[in-house]
């Protein structure tokens, strides 16, 4: 995989040893983007394989474009599918309440593609454009940190001392490192959810004419419950079909490879449509994880000003906005990209206080906007459950009718929040590089004396 020439081929004059813990999707991005500015990056990992995690994710244009820039384009297009549209329908009847379109709707508004996407194939690709590049430690706990500012370093649980100029935490929700940063846990939050996860064979699926549509015609589709929902659609290339069962929490765990029972699981949603009971008449393993919620956090970075935090570690993304892999993504484009202009070791701590005042604003109000979700999806049956539906209906028939002008004023504050025009284009139209470009512009001019000094 070559990447595309980005920051215009810029390398930083000053280059600085970088230790990145955590080797997820945030993680592996930020290593990427820091060695394409010319740092030196050592990324370090608890567990001792690079192995398959998790199920369907999404990744919507601010991450896809992003990606393609990377030189991930091709291979995007290779393993993932293009959803036409994101349905909304009732549990019980499977009547569509609401409706967007998506497909070359999306590249055409916003210059890149709205993918799904098997998390283990897009762990798989970010791995395979970073490990040429960087020094990657497996079975390699960290135990202690030493945040700086002189001599930054981590200690491993083999007793091993790294020292960095920088330290990043990508360390996910449980991180250790969010505790050094804050001087204390951000404790989790039960949000009184938990999902069950699972593929199934499109092969199963396509032998039956009642559910053979959902994967010839590729949409989110949404059934939405008291109390619950269910979000599916296909994944790698059409070949398997995705499903995240959201209900009430029962006793789950907090984990991406805790086992559920089908059963249980057929049982819970056994109130559900013919059609989604055939699916799950499919499963035959599932995965169950408990959704806590954590408060966000006003400070990502230590006051040392050498160890900083990106992705889940800092903003913890609910999953009812699908943009968890899309805001860590940004993080590492936001990081490389600014960091890719430093040349004096001064310049540090304002680069890094830039970083934290673009993405804290934006990923707090995607943070806001699915935990809005939750709400809207999970409305008990009664006056405002039907209201809700009246409200997408009335987007989804503007939608089809084809008038655009009419839809997007209209559709300001529509419970789908996908047909709300405004909000699409605030969270799609983000181009993170741009945004870096916009700061610098307008800031570049203060790091001019640290230049002079060299």
């Amino acid at each position: 995989m070559k990447p595309q020439s980005i920051y215009g081929s810029r390398k930083a004059s000053l280059i600085l040893d970088i230790v990145v813990v955590g080797c997820g999707l945030g993680g592996l991005g930020a290593a990427f983007c820091l060695t394409q500015a010319g740092h030196r990056v050592t990324i370090v990992e608890s567990a001792p394989v690079i192995g398959e995690v998790g199920a369907g994710i999404q990744v919507s244009p601010n991450s896809s474009r992003l990606l393609r820039r990377w030189g991930l384009g091709k291979h995007l297009e290779e393993i993932a599918v293009k959803p036409e549209a994101i349905a909304f329908r009732r549990y019980n009847t499977g009547e569509r309440v609401g409706f967007t379109k998506w497909g070359d709707v999306m590249e055409k508004d916003y210059g890149s593609p709205y993918y799904h996407i098997h998390r283990a194939d897009f762990h798989k690709l970010l791995y395979g454009l970073v490990a040429p590049h960087v020094t990657l430690l497996l079975d390699s706990t960290v135990v202690a940190c030493n945040p700086g500012p002189e001599a930054p370093s981590v200690t491993l649980k083999s007793g091993k001392v790294l020292k960095a100029d920088l330290i990043i935490g990508a360390d996910g929700v449980k991180s250790y490192l969010q505790q050094v940063v804050s001087g204390q846990p951000n404790r989790a939050v039960p949000t009184g959810d938990a999902a069950y996860r699972a593929t199934i064979p499109a092969s199963l699926m396509v032998q039956d004419p009642e559910l053979r549509e959902f994967i010839d015609h590729p949409q989110m589709t949404a059934w939405m419950a008291p109390g619950r929902h269910l979000m599916a659609y296909p994944i790698r290339k059409g070949q398997e079909y995705n499903l995240v069962l959201l209900h009430p929490d029962n006793g789950s765990v907090e984990s991406w490879t805790a086992k559920g029972s089908a059963e249980k699981m057929r049982r819970d949603f056994g109130d559900f449509e013919p059609r989604v009971r055939k699916i799950l008449q499919l499963v035959d393993s599932t995965l169950k994880w408990r959704l806590m919620d954590r408060k966000p956090l006003d400070k990502w970075i230590h006051d040392s000003g050498r160890l900083i935090l990106i992705g889940d570690a800092c903003h913890p993304m609910l999953p009812y906005r699908a943009q968890g892999a899309a805001m860590a993504i940004e993080d590492a484009a936001v990081l490389g990209n600014l960091l890719s202009r430093i040349s004096h070791i001064s310049q540090l701590r304002h680069l890094l206080q830039a970083y934290q005042d673009l993405r804290l604003p934006r990923t707090a109000t995607v943070q806001e906007s699915s935990r809005l979700n939750q709400h809207i999806f999970h409305l008990p049956d009664g006056p405002e459950q039907r209201e809700r539906d009246d409200n997408m209906r009335k987007a989804m028939v503007l939608e089809l009718s084809g008038k655009k002008a009419e839809l997007q004023r209209e559709s300001i504050g529509n419970q789908n929040q996908w047909a709300d025009k405004t909000k699409s284009d605030e969270l799609f139209g983000y181009d993170a590089d741009a945004e870096v470009d916009r700061w610098w512009a307008s800031h570049g001019r203060e790091f001019a004396p640290a230049r002079a000094r060299l």
